[in-house]
């Protein structure tokens, strides 16, 4: 009788443990601070067919972004991470609809929000911008974003450069926008003009992030520095080595240093870099029945690839973005990459059968050792992983473009931690996950660990089905597949995301 009220007792003990692990979510209800956003450049190309430049900057406008035709209503995407993005309206928000001239129009640049595109709001220009800012953060945004060209407006001419730019940032502080994408103009590759604005903005602007792009050293003393555009088809090894080249520099001042690996988002969390979002839930062909050529179907088809950005998005809750300048180590071991090219799967210009290649580093990691990757086969994932300054790692395993397949091979990998308490993500295909830890787990019996799709609310006890040795776990590739994608949305199409805890 008295073993039996044992074993009921410990019976009760274990259903309540995993009553209380499938209460808790590992996942933080906050949203994230990191500089995360979502463009409308490719969704302004979309509901033209990306008829021309002329047409996409046409899209911008107020009926599409805040209204609700066939292909408008922009400001209802991704209703799950918005409180995480900012929303940034990208080319031509500032230029009258009417007679648009090209990359030439004397008003690009003005950085006014034009009446004409957006009739709603009324007033002075402060005014005008804030009603903007305030709605976008009303439907549930961080908040407000703005493309910028990196230029004065030449309908300006006779006022000076100096007192532009700092009635601009004044302006933006007071109207509530938070980020600003200095893209190409005339000034783009102007050394002195960037840094001025970046510094310049931490003064009259405190609350906006500014982000450069085109010269690799302008990371040194930018709040955040864009790998700029790929092709989606061979995107992943140009994005990886991009990011590589970029790790090393040191920051300047109060630069924050962050790199946006633009829609990569199981990169952005590999390497602790930010996610800036393009892919949007319009899937299938273009309005005019011709195939999407910026998310083409025949490589990762990425507008069914949704919940990868949310998984990402929502692990920068458990783990922020942080700079260059922190330890980085690269592998001397390349991967090539190619993809023979079929008609319709590029924006960029290519002759029917031409091979696009790319190559990048096999293995990334920043603040910790390289992983062991137990497979040298040419077809293995890129192999990236990040120990976070809160303690936190992620580790990403990336699918490869070979000839006319995407592969995502899993290989067993090995990855070294100092803290056995600190939340571990684990993004794309991986085989078995060995976790080998700097000291000694305990030996108690009370020892948890749990796991959550990162899409999901909850997380749920795996500790029968990880196998536990004094200084290490092994997750067995099933449990990190069946996990990562347990809160799955029917058809979308991303690779597992998970975080895992010990307690």
């Amino acid at each position: 009788m008295r073993t039996l009220k044992i074993c009921m007792i410990l019976a009760s003990l274990l259903s309540l443990q995993l009553s209380w692990a499938q209460g808790l979510s590992l996942v933080p209800t906050k949203p994230s601070a990191a500089p995360d956003y979502f463009c409308t450049w490719n969704i302004q190309g979309y509901v033209n067919s990306y008829a021309s430049s002329e047409r996409m900057r046409q899209e911008m406008n107020e009926s599409n972004v805040l209204g609700r035709g066939a292909f408008g209503n922009w400001v209802n995407f991704y209703p799950s991470v918005r409180s995480d993005l900012y929303f940034v309206l990208d080319d031509s928000w500032d230029i009258p609809a009417e007679g648009y001239q090209g990359s030439d129009h004397p008003a690009i640049g003005l950085l006014e929000l034009d009446a004409t595109r957006f009739p709603s709001f009324k007033g002075t220009p402060v005014q005008r911008m804030k009603g903007l800012a305030d709605s976008i953060v009303a439907c549930g945004w961080k908040g407000l974003g703005l493309w910028v060209a990196a230029q004065k407006a030449a309908q300006l001419s006779d006022e000076d450069e100096t007192t532009f730019w700092h009635k601009r940032l004044r302006e933006m502080e007071a109207a509530g926008v938070r980020y600003w994408k200095v893209d190409w103009g005339r000034r783009d590759r102007d050394d002195d003009f960037r840094r001025k604005l970046a510094v310049d903005a931490r003064t009259l602007a405190p609350h906006l992030m500014v982000e450069n792009a085109m010269k690799n050293e302008y990371v040194a003393f930018s709040d955040a520095f864009r790998t700029y555009d790929v092709e989606n088809i061979i995107a992943q090894p140009v994005t990886i080595d991009r990011v590589a080249r970029l790790l090393p520099f040191s920051r300047s001042g109060e630069a924050r240093g962050l790199i946006n690996c633009e829609d990569e988002p199981y990169i952005a969390v590999g390497l602790g870099c930010a996610i800036g979002v393009m892919r949007h839930p319009f899937v299938g062909t273009l309005p005019d029945g011709r195939p999407d050529d910026v998310f083409p179907t025949a490589v990762r088809n990425l507008k069914c690839r949704l919940d990868e950005v949310v998984r990402a998005v929502r692990w920068h809750r458990i783990a922020e973005p942080f700079g260059v300048n922190a330890d980085c180590r690269v592998d001397n071991v390349r991967l090539h990459d190619y993809w023979t090219y079929h008609q319709g799967e590029s924006w960029a210009p290519h002759n029917e059968g031409e091979a696009v290649r790319a190559d990048a580093p096999a293995r990334i990691s920043r603040r910790m050792p390289l992983p062991e990757v137990m497979s040298s086969d040419d077809d293995r994932p890129y192999i990236l992983a990040s120990r976070y300054p809160n303690g936190a790692t992620a580790l990403a395993a990336i699918g490869r473009t070979l000839d006319r397949s995407y592969v995502s091979r899993p290989v067993d990998v090995r990855i070294e931690i100092d803290d056995w308490q600190a939340p571990i993500g684990l993004f794309g295909v991986l085989g078995n996950v060995t976790i080998h830890f700097a000291s000694p787990l305990p030996t108690t019996n009370r020892l948890r660990v749990l796991a959550q799709d990162l899409k999901a609310e909850r997380a749920i006890d795996v500790t029968a089905q990880v196998r536990i040795l004094p200084d290490r776990i092994i997750l067995p590739a099933t449990l990190v597949r069946r996990v990562g994608l347990s809160a799955a949305t029917p058809g979308d199409l991303s690779d597992p995301g998970l975080v895992i805890q010990l307690r």
